[in-house]
């Protein structure tokens, strides 16, 4: 059967990897920033020296980013890996506070700082060796289109922007921050006929796997 005939859910029963955006998936879109420690004398006077060399010094040091997350999509994350698939995030942002989220969740992949996605998508596919049908993307805005026009699957969450919404095959119920990852990731494993049987393996004490994830590493 040709692609572009094929149901939402005929698409989920081939994917292999579920791939999310960040900034309005994985979390509602908000960005906090919040006043850190004055830098120290040495980071200062390095700071200065870039600037009267006509460079741009950006103060990290005195700004920390955070984000909130959910914790129902990072049991959404534990069932897909049940279910067999591997996951990761592709990110427009660099921040330490999705670095410390994905470690959490031990993700597969993560790339942070990726103004055009398809390129992270192709390094994966190469890695992994698939194809754009077996990969799966959630996504928000039209950052994301690149991708979301290519791969096997594509998802928008509930309060995504017209244009992602449009491109996607299937849109979840919640918005993004409030459970949306877990809505693709449930989805497709109801396709593929395995989400109560994942859900078993889940709340099973004997399954190692289950217990190993989501432990809050990060202390978030």
């Amino acid at each position: 059967m040709p692609t572009q005939n094929l149901s939402a859910e005929d698409r989920a029963r081939r994917i292999k990897i579920i791939l999310f955006d960040v900034d309005g998936v994985l979390t509602d879109g908000g960005i906090w920033i919040f006043p850190a420690p004055a830098p120290s004398h040495s980071t200062a006077e390095h700071a200065k020296e870039m600037e009267s060399k006509g460079g741009y010094a950006i103060h990290s040091a005195n700004m920390v980013e955070a984000k909130g997350f959910n914790a129902h999509d990072g049991s959404g994350i534990s069932l897909a890996r049940l279910g067999g698939m591997k996951c990761g995030i592709i990110t427009k942002r660099i921040s330490e506070t999705v670095a410390l989220r994905a470690r959490d969740l031990r993700l597969e992949y993560v790339y942070m700082g990726q103004a055009f996605k398809m390129q992270a998508v192709r390094e994966i596919m190469a890695k992994e060796s698939v194809t754009l049908e077996e990969i799966a993307y959630v996504g928000d805005d039209v950052i994301d289109l690149p991708v979301m026009r290519e791969v096997g699957l594509s998802i928008a969450v509930a309060n995504a922007r017209k244009q992602a919404k449009d491109a996607a095959h299937y849109i979840t119920p919640n918005p993004g921050g409030h459970g949306a990852g877990r809505d693709a990731v449930e989805f497709i494993l109801e396709a593929k006929g395995i989400l109560e049987e994942v859900i078993e393996k889940y709340i099973d004490e004997r399954n190692p796997i289950a217990k190993s994830m989501d432990i809050g590493q990060g202390g978030m």
